[in-house]
Formats: C-alpha cells, sequence, structure tokens
C-alpha cells in the first residue's frame, strides 16, 4: 500500500499508538489501514455418500481437484458464501449446511469455514472457474490430484467421520509447506 484511500496521501508503515504491531498510517489524516486475513467459504456438498468435487479452470492450480469455495462478498453470511460458491463453480444447490471445519492458515492471510451439505439433488455442472464436477466415491477421490492441503485435510475428516457416523467440528492450522514447495502432508484433526 503506498497511498491513503481516505484522502489520498502517502503512507508509512509504523505502530500507531495503542497498537503492538506495524500498520500502514496515512502521513496527512492519521487514518490506520488495518489488513486482516480473507474468509474463504465453501461447501462439501454430499449425495448418498459421494462427494462433489470441481476441477479448477482457474490459477492458483489449475486443472486440479477441490471442494467449491471462495471468497465471501460483503453483505453476506457465510453459509451464504458457501451456497454462492457452490452454485457458481458447480451449478449445485445444497440443502441445510452444518459448519464442519474451520481452517487457519496464517502464512497466506486466509481463514478457511468449510460446511458440509446435502445435494438438493445430483445435478450439477461445470460453471465459468471449473473445467469439470463430479461425484466421487470416497475411495476414488484424486487425492494426488487436490489442489490445496486444506481440501486434503477436510476430506480426510469426512471419510473418517462418515466410518464412523459421527460428524463433528473440526479446528486447525495449515502450515506453511517445507522444502520444495509441494504440500505438507495430510494431517487430521
Amino acid at each position: 500500500m503506498k497511498f491513503c484511500n481516505q484522502c489520498g496521501a502517502e503512507v508509512t508503515v509504523q505502530v500507531p499508538e495503542g497498537d503492538t504491531l506495524p500498520r500502514f498510517v496515512c502521513t496527512r489524516c492519521g487514518t490506520v489501514h488495518y489488513q486482516n486475513p480473507k474468509i474463504v467459504a465453501g461447501c462439501l456438498p454430499h449425495w448418498e455418500g459421494r462427494v462433489l468435487l470441481c476441477r479448477r479452470a482457474i490459477e492458483p492450480r489449475y486443472g486440479l481437484w477441490t471442494l467449491p469455495a471462495g471468497f465471501m462478498e460483503n453483505g453476506e453470511t457465510v453459509q451464504q458464501a458457501a451456497a454462492r460458491e457452490t452454485r457458481e463453480e458447480a451449478l449445485a444447490e445444497v440443502g441445510a449446511t452444518s459448519l464442519y471445519g474451520v481452517y487457519s492458515i496464517p502464512h497466506i492471510n486466509q481463514v478457511y469455514m468449510l460446511f458440509r451439505a446435502p445435494l438438493v439433488a445430483p445435478e450439477f455442472g461445470a460453471g465459468i472457474e471449473s473445467l469439470d464436477v463430479a461425484l466421487f466415491e470416497l475411495d476414488r477421490i484424486p487425492w494426488q490430484q487436490l489442489a490445496f492441503p486444506v481440501m486434503h485435510r477436510v476430506l480426510e475428516n469426512y471419510r473418517r467421520d462418515l466410518q464412523r457416523r459421527q460428524f463433528e467440528v473440526h479446528v486447525g492450522e495449515i502450515v506453511r509447506p517445507m522444502g520444495t514447495g509441494s504440500p505438507p502432508p495430510p494431517a487430521s484433526t
């Protein structure tokens, strides 16, 4: 950030009075510009023991599989954002959602909130951000072609919870991958 969105003057990085972290502060009007993590909302859509995955038509991770999810918009609830992303990416409608996982990803300043949600009907298609959309049996999930470590975690938890027939809300952290940039090994919560 170089300029204040309130008055247009230059900003500097400093610790404002009464704060403990460096922030962008306007040199003219004194506005403190806070930067906070972004919320990514998504669904784990399911139908008769299968899960709906989308193959990405956009970067990052073009061509890999993921659950429908995306950034929350102003003026919507997290549940509305999750259902909207499912409509946009998978052309699918989901029923009542229940919070399934909250994952902090501090190294990219994101928080994922994923909801378990039944499909209203097994009707879906590839939205503008998807190359393909498919229902997968749990033993047929393309584990090596999943786009993001958080999706590994969510799907592993779902497989385990489905086997136990007991669902809980999972809370965890996805840590920065070490070494070559490959995803970290899947971990459970």
